[in-house]
């Protein structure tokens, strides 16, 4: 997660043409904060026999023995840091597996290690001291939120529905923005100025319903509407979403470079989980945006962990995430056979070359496009076999 990495308006241009050019450039390695250090984790963690794909059930149960300890959800291969987002990974991953001994661990080491003054969740924690970075991630916030609300209704836990909504009360109070294009998510308090930072893969149709429905806000409504604005608008420019965009308070979308220090236009890491925050939408026009994917993500059976907003790769990097997010988009085409296929690849590329993200996102991928256990709709939309 690249949240701080400020972009200045000045890299516009760049972008345009990077965009418009449908540009490859020469792999490299992913950000730091996705590559796997050297002593992590190195060895597979398909637990099937036979090379059989491991189901939701087991996907999520491998996740949650490998990374959390105690309730902290360990990044093995970063450092053995954590972060908010794998906290709110680990809520929404326990909460689906049923599990409510580890969800509940999670959550108190989160509530006192991560809370903030501000009800939101600090984003980075390390063993040697403490919280590293105070600044919280709306997607994050959004997803422990969602994970919060959805077990205090299921297990009767008032405390626990309590904490949700007040979570997702901060959300809508410091990490959104009213533009022309309507109410948008920002990534942090920290992008509260004129351009916003945006990310498409931070915005969660299915979690704005839950929160909705827990909080009876209308603002959930409104963002709703506005975050599938400006993915729209996004993805009329460019046939992938890319992994950041600003947004002008009159409406207009730019894509950004992944960073300060990146000058490339990616749909990579980040990007590639907004067609599962839109797969798993209630509403056919938003399982359309991530349906949209599919023509450009089918040009190549294989898929790299980076590619240009034109589908070609720039890296040999490999990603579970990036199979579960085809997947994602061919669920939402009605493709039910390709979308198995992806993720029975992402489960071969989990278990090959297993990292916490990829491992959370393989567990999350094939929980939200199998069911509707975390709230969202992936499954109602019918398909093709």
């Amino acid at each position: 997660m690249t949240r701080r990495n400020w972009i200045p308006v000045t890299a516009v241009a760049l972008a345009a043409v990077l965009v418009t050019g449908g540009i490859a450039v020469a792999a490299v390695q992913p950000w730091s904060d996705r590559a796997p250090e050297a002593g992590g984790v190195s060895t597979p963690t398909s637990t099937t026999a036979a090379g059989r794909p491991r189901t939701p059930e087991q996907l999520r149960t491998d996740f949650l023995d490998r990374y959390v300890e105690d309730g902290r959800v360990v990044r093995k291969d970063q450092g053995n840091d954590t972060v908010s987002e794998g906290q709110a990974y680990g809520l929404l991953i326990a909460y689906a597996a049923g599990d409510r001994e580890r969800f509940g661990e999670i959550w108190s080491w989160t509530a006192e290690h991560l809370l903030t003054d501000d009800h939101l969740l600090a984003w980075r924690w390390t063993t040697d001291g403490g919280v590293a970075d105070a600044q919280s991630a709306s997607d994050a916030d959004l997803d422990a939120a969602r994970a919060l609300v959805l077990a205090g209704k299921t297990w009767g836990d008032d405390r626990l529905t309590a904490a949700g909504t007040r979570l997702a009360d901060a959300v809508l109070d410091h990490e959104t923005a009213s533009t022309d294009a309507g109410l948008v998510l920002l990534p942090g308090p920290w992008a509260d100025s004129d351009p916003y930072r945006y990310n498409a893969s931070y915005a969660s149709p299915a979690a704005y319903r839950v929160l909705g429905d827990a909080t009876g806000d209308a603002r959930w409504a409104a963002l709703e509407r506005g975050s599938t604005a400006v993915t729209s608008a996004v993805l009329e420019e460019t046939d992938l979403p890319s992994d950041w965009s600003q947004v002008h308070s009159d409406g207009a979308v730019d894509a950004m470079p992944t960073s300060a220090s990146d000058p490339r236009v990616l749909y990579g890491y980040d990007a590639m989980r907004m067609p599962l925050r839109y797969a798993e939408a209630c509403t056919p026009s938003d399982r359309a945006l991530a349906a949209g994917l599919v023509p450009t993500l089918r040009r190549s059976t294989e898929l790299a962990a980076q590619l240009d907003l034109g589908g070609t790769a720039v890296t040999g990097d490999r990603s579970a995430l990036a199979y579960v997010a085809r997947a994602a988009a061919e669920r939402a085409a009605g493709s039910t056979s390709a979308a198995a296929a992806d993720l029975e690849r992402a489960d071969r590329t989990a278990a090959t070359t297993p990292t916490y993200y990829g491992d959370a996102w393989a567990a999350l991928g094939a929980t939200m496009l199998t069911s509707d256990v975390l709230g969202g709709c992936a499954t109602a939309g019918g398909g093709t076999s």
